[in-house]
């Protein structure tokens, strides 16, 4: 499943919960600075890939005649122009993949910069960081679909986008990742 900036908070905590509890990780700044971090390193990734798609959907606007005349597939064509420039802005494209160097550039900061310090392998460091990221992703769409459920028989009637229904959501959300153990 692929990342969204929404995501990025919940599994800044995920993964700076995990590494507190880890332990072999001593922990030299506080839990929520550790935190605050991981969401910079995350949301800095998540950001190059909307640069990126935003540069795809400028070429292939540029070439809209084209594609209408050849009655070519957009998504296709997305998707072959991404992946094609994926590269040039930095952004790795096969989940596993960017998880792993997420977890790397995640490792990388917090040692350098005196956050934590360990007494194993940095890949078990690694492995802890890419474990908490997989499975956050893996849980998030059923606790997505069950409070997409329990919205729809609320109450009141919440409308998408609105203040109420973000601040309901995310109080239900919350309460459904902690239920599953993903927070």
């Amino acid at each position: 499943m692929r990342m969204k900036l929404h995501h990025t908070p919940y599994i800044a905590r995920r993964i700076s919960r995990d590494l507190v509890n880890c332990k072999f990780v001593e922990i030299r700044k506080t839990k929520d600075e550790i935190t605050d971090e991981i969401e910079k390193i995350l949301d800095a990734d998540i950001e190059k890939e909307f640069e990126l798609d935003e540069k795809v959907a400028e070429i292939l606007e540029q070439q809209e005649d084209n594609i209408e005349f050849y009655n070519a597939d957009y998504r296709q064509l997305f998707w072959l122009t991404k992946k094609r420039l994926a590269n040039d802005f930095g952004v790795i494209l096969n989940n596993e993949d960017r998880f792993s160097d997420m977890a790397h550039k995640i490792l990388d900061f917090l040692w350098e910069e005196d956050y934590i310090h360990y007494t194993c392998t940095d890949n078990q460091i690694k492995n802890i960081i890419f474990s908490s990221i997989d499975e956050f992703l893996k849980g998030f769409e059923k606790a997505d679909d069950v409070v997409m459920e329990k919205i729809k028989h609320y109450k009141r009637k919440l409308i998408p986008g609105t203040e109420e229904y973000d601040v309901v959501y995310h109080r239900l959300y919350e309460e459904e990742l902690i239920k599953r153990g993903l927070m």
